[in-house]
């Protein structure tokens, strides 16, 4: 009886071992199932990253990235800007009116420096940037750049003084602008470089304002 005891004893101690690394082994399993979880749960939160990383991303583009309608904006608006300071640059030796003098100088003001980021934008991006005085003021408005003077224009503005220069100086001045202003809204629903669809927006606003004042002008004589 003793004995056989003993031997019972036995076979619950070894079924319990066995039973322990049963147990055992479960728990290493589930411990590797909750290992892969984890990666499953690092990657279940991965998309929650996702949004920012591609908000990073999108705001990067924003700034960084461009597509093919900002490479047209600056190739297309450096022309445009250099031939308004063109005509600006007569006001002061033709101009009658004190306030065509001013216009001419704040039209000079506001556009150099955008010629200067316009270039900027398409060296960066390994484009050429217009030669000055390459204008070809025949295929301006078939480029899509409205309001361009052609050859003859300059040259009456040019021969012109007094009140014949500022009435030229300001129709001609508000059909410029009135190119630029379409070629900026182009840019804003069609481009990508966030910098280069803010200047279209303050080109629109400050050119719009001008052709306000240039139509009032117009109504004074």
């Amino acid at each position: 009886m003793i004995r056989k005891r003993s031997l019972m004893r036995r076979t619950a101690v070894v079924a319990a071992a066995g039973a322990a690394a049963l147990v055992l082994a479960a728990c290493g399993g589930s411990g590797g199932g909750d290992g892969s979880a984890g990666h499953g749960g690092h990657a279940a939160t991965a998309p929650s990253s996702a949004p920012s990383s591609s908000a990073s991303a999108s705001a990067s583009a924003s700034q960084g990235q461009h597509n093919a309608a900002d490479v047209a904006f600056a190739k297309g608006m450096i022309p445009h800007h250099r031939q308004a300071v063109e005509m600006a640059d007569l006001a002061p030796g033709r101009a009658r009116s004190a306030e065509v003098q001013k216009l001419a100088a704040d039209i000079k003001k506001a556009q150099d420096p955008e010629i200067r980021t316009l270039s900027g934008w398409l060296t960066s991006w390994g484009e050429d940037v217009p030669a000055e005085g390459a204008m070809d003021h025949s295929t301006h408005d078939m480029s899509g750049m409205g309001g361009m003077m052609t050859a003859e224009e300059m040259t009456g503005l040019e021969n012109a003084s007094g009140k014949a220069f500022d009435t030229a100086f300001t129709e001609l001045m508000i059909k410029h602008h009135e190119g630029a202003v379409e070629m900026a809204r182009t840019e804003q629903a069609d481009g990508a470089h966030g910098p280069a669809r803010k200047m279209a927006v303050e080109i629109i606003d400050s050119q719009s304002a001008e052709i306000e004042q240039m139509n009032a002008l117009l109504g004074k004589d």
